[in-house]
Protein backbone atom coordinates (compact mmCIF):
# COMPACT_ATOMS: atom_id res chain seq x y z
CA UNK A 1 0.00 0.00 0.00
CA UNK A 2 1.37 3.60 -0.95
CA UNK A 3 1.31 6.22 1.54
CA UNK A 4 0.37 9.51 0.48
CA UNK A 5 2.78 12.12 0.19
CA UNK A 6 2.15 15.24 2.26
CA UNK A 7 1.68 17.38 -1.01
CA UNK A 8 -1.54 14.63 -1.36
CA UNK A 9 -2.61 15.11 2.10
CA UNK A 10 -2.83 18.51 2.41
CA UNK A 11 -4.69 19.00 -1.08
CA UNK A 12 -7.01 16.15 0.03
CA UNK A 13 -7.35 18.36 3.53
CA UNK A 14 -8.34 21.63 1.85
CA UNK A 15 -10.71 19.48 -0.41
CA UNK A 16 -12.18 18.69 2.56
CA UNK A 17 -12.43 21.78 4.18
CA UNK A 18 -13.89 23.49 1.16
CA UNK A 19 -17.02 20.28 1.81
CA UNK A 20 -16.89 21.80 4.93
CA UNK A 21 -15.87 17.97 6.58
CA UNK A 22 -13.60 19.54 9.33
CA UNK A 23 -12.76 16.58 10.99
CA UNK A 24 -11.74 14.91 7.81
CA UNK A 25 -9.90 18.06 7.03
CA UNK A 26 -8.11 18.09 10.46
CA UNK A 27 -7.13 14.34 10.28
CA UNK A 28 -5.40 14.81 6.82
CA UNK A 29 -4.02 17.94 7.55
CA UNK A 30 -2.28 16.80 10.67
CA UNK A 31 -0.42 14.24 9.00
CA UNK A 32 0.66 16.43 6.80
CA UNK A 33 2.17 18.28 9.10
CA UNK A 34 4.89 16.01 10.59
CA UNK A 35 6.22 15.21 6.61
CA UNK A 36 7.14 18.75 5.19
CA UNK A 37 8.94 21.94 5.86
CA UNK A 38 6.87 24.35 8.03
CA UNK A 39 6.84 26.59 5.16
CA UNK A 40 5.08 25.09 2.73
CA UNK A 41 2.26 23.85 5.66
CA UNK A 42 -0.71 25.93 5.34
CA UNK A 43 -1.31 26.29 9.08
CA UNK A 44 -4.60 28.69 8.52
CA UNK A 45 -6.41 25.60 7.13
CA UNK A 46 -5.22 23.47 9.77
CA UNK A 47 -5.95 25.83 12.37
CA UNK A 48 -9.57 26.30 10.79
CA UNK A 49 -10.56 23.15 10.50
CA UNK A 50 -9.32 22.67 14.46
CA UNK A 51 -10.99 25.48 15.54
CA UNK A 52 -14.30 24.24 13.62
CA UNK A 53 -14.45 20.84 15.61
CA UNK A 54 -13.84 23.17 18.68
CA UNK A 55 -9.90 22.48 19.54
CA UNK A 56 -8.98 25.74 20.38
CA UNK A 57 -5.50 25.18 21.94
CA UNK A 58 -4.78 23.05 18.40
CA UNK A 59 -6.07 26.15 16.40
CA UNK A 60 -3.91 28.38 18.52
CA UNK A 61 -0.64 26.12 17.88
CA UNK A 62 -1.45 26.20 14.45
CA UNK A 63 -1.71 30.41 13.84
CA UNK A 64 1.15 30.40 16.20
CA UNK A 65 3.42 28.15 14.02
CA UNK A 66 1.69 30.30 11.09
CA UNK A 67 2.77 33.70 12.68
CA UNK A 68 6.28 32.96 13.12
CA UNK A 69 7.00 32.36 9.76
CA UNK A 70 4.49 35.28 8.45
CA UNK A 71 4.46 37.63 11.92
CA UNK A 72 2.32 40.09 9.60
CA UNK A 73 -0.08 37.56 8.05
CA UNK A 74 -3.77 39.59 8.75
CA UNK A 75 -5.83 36.77 8.40
CA UNK A 76 -3.39 34.86 11.17
CA UNK A 77 -3.87 38.03 13.18
CA UNK A 78 -7.49 38.49 13.39
CA UNK A 79 -7.82 34.26 14.60
CA UNK A 80 -5.47 34.59 16.58
CA UNK A 81 -6.73 37.80 17.95
CA UNK A 82 -10.01 35.93 18.33
CA UNK A 83 -9.04 32.62 20.57
CA UNK A 84 -7.13 35.01 22.66
CA UNK A 85 -10.43 37.01 23.39
CA UNK A 86 -12.28 33.27 23.21
CA UNK A 87 -9.58 32.65 26.25
CA UNK A 88 -11.13 36.47 28.02
CA UNK A 89 -7.01 37.30 27.73
CA UNK A 90 -8.25 40.84 26.29
CA UNK A 91 -5.41 42.65 26.66
CA UNK A 92 -3.47 40.03 24.43
CA UNK A 93 -6.53 40.14 21.96
CA UNK A 94 -6.25 44.09 21.53
CA UNK A 95 -2.77 43.49 21.40
CA UNK A 96 -3.10 41.36 17.94
CA UNK A 97 -6.08 42.94 16.65
CA UNK A 98 -4.22 46.03 17.09
CA UNK A 99 -1.47 44.41 15.02
CA UNK A 100 -3.07 43.04 12.14
CA UNK A 101 -5.62 46.44 11.40
CA UNK A 102 -2.64 48.30 11.29
CA UNK A 103 -0.87 45.57 8.62
CA UNK A 104 -4.62 46.02 6.73
CA UNK A 105 -4.15 49.58 6.56
CA UNK A 106 -1.19 49.02 4.22
CA UNK A 107 -1.81 45.54 2.69
CA UNK A 108 -5.52 45.17 2.78
CA UNK A 109 -8.29 43.24 4.30
CA UNK A 110 -8.33 39.58 3.14
CA UNK A 111 -11.04 38.50 1.04
CA UNK A 112 -13.78 37.39 3.37
CA UNK A 113 -12.11 38.35 6.23
CA UNK A 114 -14.13 41.97 6.22
CA UNK A 115 -16.54 41.01 9.10
CA UNK A 116 -13.53 39.57 11.67
CA UNK A 117 -11.89 43.34 10.72
CA UNK A 118 -15.01 44.88 11.99
CA UNK A 119 -15.73 42.55 15.14
CA UNK A 120 -11.98 43.11 16.21
CA UNK A 121 -12.26 46.92 15.82
CA UNK A 122 -15.56 46.86 18.41
CA UNK A 123 -13.43 44.71 19.92
CA UNK A 124 -10.79 46.89 20.49
CA UNK A 125 -13.37 49.98 21.16
CA UNK A 126 -14.97 47.99 24.01
CA UNK A 127 -12.05 46.74 25.95
CA UNK A 128 -10.60 50.29 25.91
CA UNK A 129 -13.32 51.67 27.75
CA UNK A 130 -13.03 48.67 30.03
CA UNK A 131 -9.44 49.76 30.65
CA UNK A 132 -10.27 53.12 31.05
CA UNK A 133 -12.50 52.36 33.52
CA UNK A 134 -10.63 50.07 35.39
CA UNK A 135 -7.87 52.74 35.59
CA UNK A 136 -10.50 55.24 36.85
CA UNK A 137 -11.32 52.95 39.97
CA UNK A 138 -7.69 52.03 40.87
CA UNK A 139 -6.70 55.68 40.89
CA UNK A 140 -9.83 57.73 41.60
CA UNK A 141 -9.15 60.94 43.71
CA UNK A 142 -6.47 62.48 45.05
CA UNK A 143 -4.31 63.38 41.95
CA UNK A 144 -1.96 66.20 41.34
CA UNK A 145 -2.36 67.54 38.07
CA UNK A 146 0.76 66.17 36.52
CA UNK A 147 -0.62 62.79 37.35
CA UNK A 148 -3.95 63.48 36.09
CA UNK A 149 -2.27 63.97 33.08
CA UNK A 150 0.09 61.24 33.03
CA UNK A 151 -2.94 59.22 33.23
CA UNK A 152 -5.03 61.15 30.72
CA UNK A 153 -2.16 60.03 28.35
CA UNK A 154 -2.01 56.17 29.70
CA UNK A 155 -6.17 55.77 28.54
CA UNK A 156 -5.68 57.35 25.58
CA UNK A 157 -7.44 60.64 26.42
CA UNK A 158 -4.76 63.19 25.99
CA UNK A 159 -1.62 63.14 23.84
CA UNK A 160 1.52 64.18 23.90
CA UNK A 161 1.62 67.91 22.46
CA UNK A 162 4.62 69.94 21.84
CA UNK A 163 5.32 73.38 21.37
CA UNK A 164 6.05 74.52 17.30
CA UNK A 165 6.48 78.24 17.07
CA UNK A 166 5.99 79.34 13.47
CA UNK A 167 9.27 81.84 14.33
CA UNK A 168 11.39 81.20 17.23
CA UNK A 169 12.10 78.22 19.77
CA UNK A 170 13.68 78.72 23.03
CA UNK A 171 14.65 75.43 24.12
CA UNK A 172 14.12 73.74 27.31
CA UNK A 173 10.65 75.24 28.46
CA UNK A 174 8.04 72.95 30.11
CA UNK A 175 5.75 71.77 27.38
CA UNK A 176 2.27 73.15 28.92
CA UNK A 177 -0.79 73.29 26.88
CA UNK A 178 -2.82 75.87 29.96
CA UNK A 179 -1.52 77.37 33.26
CA UNK A 180 -3.60 78.03 36.46
CA UNK A 181 -4.26 81.60 37.43
CA UNK A 182 -3.53 81.23 40.73
CA UNK A 183 0.51 81.10 39.63
CA UNK A 184 0.30 85.12 38.43
CA UNK A 185 -0.32 87.23 41.65
CA UNK A 186 -1.22 90.09 39.34
CA UNK A 187 -3.95 88.59 38.09
CA UNK A 188 -6.00 89.42 40.92
CA UNK A 189 -5.48 93.06 40.63
CA UNK A 190 -6.85 92.32 36.75
CA UNK A 191 -9.81 90.79 37.97
CA UNK A 192 -10.39 93.61 40.55
CA UNK A 193 -11.24 95.72 36.95
CA UNK A 194 -13.79 93.17 35.88
CA UNK A 195 -16.83 94.72 35.92
CA UNK A 196 -15.44 98.35 35.06
CA UNK A 197 -13.84 96.67 31.85
CA UNK A 198 -17.34 95.21 31.09
CA UNK A 199 -19.10 97.93 31.66
CA UNK A 200 -16.29 99.43 29.24
CA UNK A 201 -17.42 97.19 26.43
CA UNK A 202 -21.05 97.91 26.91
CA UNK A 203 -20.33 101.64 26.14
CA UNK A 204 -18.37 101.11 23.08
CA UNK A 205 -20.65 98.65 21.78
CA UNK A 206 -23.43 101.14 22.55
CA UNK A 207 -22.38 104.30 21.09
CA UNK A 208 -21.00 103.54 18.08
CA UNK A 209 -23.48 104.03 14.87
CA UNK A 210 -20.49 101.80 13.39
CA UNK A 211 -18.81 98.46 14.30
CA UNK A 212 -15.71 100.17 16.63
CA UNK A 213 -14.23 96.07 15.57
CA UNK A 214 -11.88 95.52 13.03
CA UNK A 215 -11.37 91.96 11.36
CA UNK A 216 -8.33 90.21 13.44
CA UNK A 217 -6.74 88.54 10.26
CA UNK A 218 -5.77 91.77 7.52
CA UNK A 219 -2.94 92.23 4.81
CA UNK A 220 -0.97 94.35 4.30
CA UNK A 221 0.01 96.04 1.17
CA UNK A 222 3.81 95.12 1.00
CA UNK A 223 3.37 91.45 2.11
CA UNK A 224 1.51 88.52 0.65
CA UNK A 225 -2.43 88.18 1.98
CA UNK A 226 -2.64 85.35 4.39
CA UNK A 227 -3.90 81.98 3.53
CA UNK A 228 -6.67 81.85 6.05
CA UNK A 229 -10.70 81.90 5.46
CA UNK A 230 -11.13 84.81 8.05
CA UNK A 231 -9.20 87.28 5.77
CA UNK A 232 -11.14 90.68 6.09
CA UNK A 233 -13.95 88.84 8.04
CA UNK A 234 -14.94 91.03 10.97
CA UNK A 235 -16.45 87.96 12.62
CA UNK A 236 -13.17 87.35 14.37
CA UNK A 237 -12.96 90.87 15.60
CA UNK A 238 -10.03 93.25 16.84
CA UNK A 239 -10.42 95.92 19.28
CA UNK A 240 -6.79 96.86 19.93
CA UNK A 241 -5.35 98.64 23.11
CA UNK A 242 -2.08 97.75 21.81
CA UNK A 243 -0.62 96.91 18.59
CA UNK A 244 2.71 96.04 17.46
CA UNK A 245 4.56 97.73 20.46
CA UNK A 246 2.50 101.06 19.90
CA UNK A 247 -0.31 102.37 22.09
CA UNK A 248 -3.82 102.17 20.39
CA UNK A 249 -4.41 105.86 21.61
CA UNK A 250 -8.13 106.13 21.12
CA UNK A 251 -9.24 103.08 22.35
CA UNK A 252 -6.73 103.61 25.37
CA UNK A 253 -8.28 106.73 26.07
CA UNK A 254 -11.94 105.22 25.89
CA UNK A 255 -11.03 102.80 28.42
CA UNK A 256 -9.13 103.39 31.14
CA UNK A 257 -9.87 100.48 33.31
CA UNK A 258 -8.70 98.18 30.33
CA UNK A 259 -5.67 100.16 30.06
CA UNK A 260 -5.15 99.81 33.89
CA UNK A 261 -5.01 95.96 33.98
CA UNK A 262 -3.17 95.96 31.09
CA UNK A 263 -0.73 98.03 33.39
CA UNK A 264 -0.30 94.75 35.74
CA UNK A 265 0.86 92.01 33.59
CA UNK A 266 4.34 92.00 32.11
CA UNK A 267 3.77 91.97 28.88
CA UNK A 268 6.91 92.10 26.69
CA UNK A 269 7.67 95.43 25.35
CA UNK A 270 9.26 95.17 22.09
CA UNK A 271 9.21 97.78 19.53
CA UNK A 272 7.68 97.03 16.17
CA UNK A 273 6.64 93.70 17.82
CA UNK A 274 4.89 93.61 21.03
CA UNK A 275 3.00 93.92 23.21
CA UNK A 276 -0.49 92.96 21.43
CA UNK A 277 -3.64 93.28 23.47
CA UNK A 278 -7.35 93.65 22.49
CA UNK A 279 -10.78 92.98 22.56
CA UNK A 280 -11.14 89.45 20.83
CA UNK A 281 -14.60 88.85 19.32
CA UNK A 282 -16.21 85.77 18.10
CA UNK A 283 -19.23 86.04 16.97
CA UNK A 284 -21.33 83.16 16.28
CA UNK A 285 -20.51 80.32 13.85
CA UNK A 286 -17.04 81.42 13.71
CA UNK A 287 -14.32 79.02 13.84
CA UNK A 288 -10.37 80.08 14.10
CA UNK A 289 -8.88 77.40 12.30
CA UNK A 290 -5.68 75.27 13.88
CA UNK A 291 -2.78 77.09 13.62
CA UNK A 292 0.56 77.76 16.21
CA UNK A 293 1.70 81.16 17.23
CA UNK A 294 5.24 82.60 16.42
CA UNK A 295 7.30 82.17 19.81
CA UNK A 296 7.05 80.08 22.76
CA UNK A 297 8.49 82.35 25.16
CA UNK A 298 5.43 84.03 25.51
CA UNK A 299 1.66 82.61 26.91
CA UNK A 300 -1.45 84.03 25.89
CA UNK A 301 -3.95 85.87 28.40
CA UNK A 302 -7.77 85.58 27.75
CA UNK A 303 -9.88 87.48 30.40
CA UNK A 304 -13.32 86.78 29.63
CA UNK A 305 -15.03 90.15 29.44
CA UNK A 306 -18.72 88.72 27.89
CA UNK A 307 -19.15 84.91 28.11
CA UNK A 308 -20.75 83.12 25.79
CA UNK A 309 -22.52 79.19 25.74
CA UNK A 310 -20.70 76.70 23.55
CA UNK A 311 -17.47 78.25 22.77
CA UNK A 312 -14.54 76.49 23.16
CA UNK A 313 -10.71 77.23 23.02
CA UNK A 314 -8.66 73.44 22.54
CA UNK A 315 -4.80 73.83 23.47
CA UNK A 316 -3.33 70.32 21.69
CA UNK A 317 -5.78 67.90 23.02
CA UNK A 318 -6.89 69.87 25.88
CA UNK A 319 -10.39 71.85 25.66
CA UNK A 320 -11.75 74.58 27.88
CA UNK A 321 -14.70 77.02 27.72
CA UNK A 322 -14.34 80.28 28.99
CA UNK A 323 -16.29 80.93 32.03
CA UNK A 324 -17.37 84.05 33.83
CA UNK A 325 -14.13 85.58 36.01
CA UNK A 326 -12.06 82.58 35.22
CA UNK A 327 -9.20 83.35 32.90
CA UNK A 328 -7.88 81.24 30.37
CA UNK A 329 -3.99 81.20 30.07
CA UNK A 330 -2.21 78.88 27.46
CA UNK A 331 0.61 78.22 25.60
CA UNK A 332 -0.23 79.66 21.81
CA UNK A 333 3.26 78.03 20.05
CA UNK A 334 0.88 74.06 20.54
CA UNK A 335 -1.67 74.01 17.85
CA UNK A 336 -4.93 75.47 19.01
CA UNK A 337 -8.04 76.47 17.81
CA UNK A 338 -11.15 78.35 18.70
CA UNK A 339 -14.62 77.85 18.13
CA UNK A 340 -18.12 79.48 19.07
CA UNK A 341 -20.87 77.06 17.97
CA UNK A 342 -23.13 79.22 20.06
CA UNK A 343 -25.95 81.77 19.38
CA UNK A 344 -23.86 84.92 21.46
CA UNK A 345 -20.82 86.77 20.72
CA UNK A 346 -17.96 85.72 22.71
CA UNK A 347 -15.31 88.79 23.80
CA UNK A 348 -12.10 88.29 26.08
CA UNK A 349 -9.13 90.42 26.52
CA UNK A 350 -6.89 89.20 24.87
CA UNK A 351 -2.91 89.90 25.85
CA UNK A 352 0.67 88.21 25.78
CA UNK A 353 3.11 88.01 28.79
CA UNK A 354 6.03 86.72 28.91
CA UNK A 355 6.75 82.94 29.82
CA UNK A 356 7.34 82.95 33.99
CA UNK A 357 10.18 80.05 33.29
CA UNK A 358 12.17 82.51 30.94
CA UNK A 359 15.19 84.63 32.78
CA UNK A 360 15.58 88.22 32.96
CA UNK A 361 18.92 88.36 30.90
CA UNK A 362 17.17 86.10 28.25
CA UNK A 363 14.00 88.22 27.90
CA UNK A 364 16.46 91.07 27.33
CA UNK A 365 17.95 89.08 24.69
CA UNK A 366 15.05 87.71 23.19
CA UNK A 367 13.35 91.24 22.71
CA UNK A 368 16.66 92.52 21.20
CA UNK A 369 16.31 89.96 18.82
CA UNK A 370 12.88 89.87 17.78
CA UNK A 371 13.60 93.58 17.46
CA UNK A 372 16.32 93.43 15.13
CA UNK A 373 14.42 91.06 13.07
CA UNK A 374 11.66 93.52 12.63
CA UNK A 375 13.68 96.48 12.09
CA UNK A 376 15.58 94.71 8.90
CA UNK A 377 14.99 95.32 5.33
CA UNK A 378 17.47 93.62 3.28
CA UNK A 379 19.37 96.68 2.25
CA UNK A 380 23.19 96.92 2.02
Amino acid sequence: MTTASPENLISEGLAALRARNPMRAADLLRNASGGIAPERMPWPALAQAELALGNHAAAEMALDRQLSLAPRDVGALLAKGQLRQHARDDRAAVSFYTTALAQAAVSGIPRGMEGMAAAAQAFIGEAQGAFRQHLDTVMAGGLSPAMEEALGLLRGAREIDLQRPSLFYYPGLPQRRFYDPAEFGWMEAVLALLPQMQAELAAVTAEEAADSFAPYVTATDDRPAPNNPLLGDPAWGAFYFWKDGAPAAANAARCPATMAALAHAPMPMIPGRAPNALWSRLKPGTHIAPHTGMLNTRLICHVPIRTAPNCTLRVGSETRTWEPGLPLIFDDSMEHEARNAGAETRTVLLFEIWRPEVPEDDRAAIARLLEGIAGYDGAA
